[in-house]
């Protein structure tokens, strides 16, 4: 089984579909899969079903597994399969989807922590990743930061006057 990552854009579904198109390309640039599992209805099916096609993938087995309902789309189909709840298949494709649920929150945990760690202070010339720790952790955002006057910044530890003033002066006119 693999799982793509891809970042989906938050703003509107046409944008979001028009990303799945672009992950679907990168998919089966890799390998063809045996089958397409999509994560989602007749919507996010449609539009990857439109990608394979664009790509001459049109006899690729795909679907779409809807969670509300655990309703399986097919392409072609109006009506959604629905398998038993009891159904060694739905649980199968249930636990795939889970898996997929869990690798993308990883994903985006991982994205989250490193947007944290991104700070303005990332572009203040003369401070460090170690600098930009101590002066985060003494004074707790750069919101509070930038009320500080050059004399808080330099009591600091590793923040000397002129670094100070020069941070200062950075956060002023950032």
């Amino acid at each position: 089984m693999s799982i793509f990552r891809h970042n989906f854009p938050r703003r509107t579904p046409s944008k979001w579909l028009a990303a799945l198109d672009r992950a679907t390309s990168k998919f089966v640039a890799v390998r063809l899969p045996d089958l397409i599992i999509v994560d989602g209805g007749k919507g996010q099916l449609s539009s990857a079903c439109r990608e394979l096609q664009r790509l001459g993938l049109h006899d690729l087995p795909i679907i779409g597994l809807a969670k509300e309902h655990e309703e399986i789309y097919r392409p072609g189909r109006a009506l959604p399969l629905q398998l038993p709840a009891d159904s060694g298949a739905l649980r199968l494709l249930q636990r795939i989807r889970d898996e997929a649920h869990r690798f993308a929150n990883a994903y985006h945990q991982l994205l989250m922590k490193k947007r944290i760690g991104e700070s303005i202070l990332d572009d203040c010339p003369g401070v460090s990743q170690n600098r930009k720790n101590l002066l985060l952790r003494r004074f707790g955002s750069v919101n509070r930061l930038r009320k500080a006057s050059v004399e808080e910044i330099g009591a600091t530890e590793g923040i000397g006057p002129k670094l100070a003033q020069e941070v200062h002066r950075f956060l002023q006119r950032h």
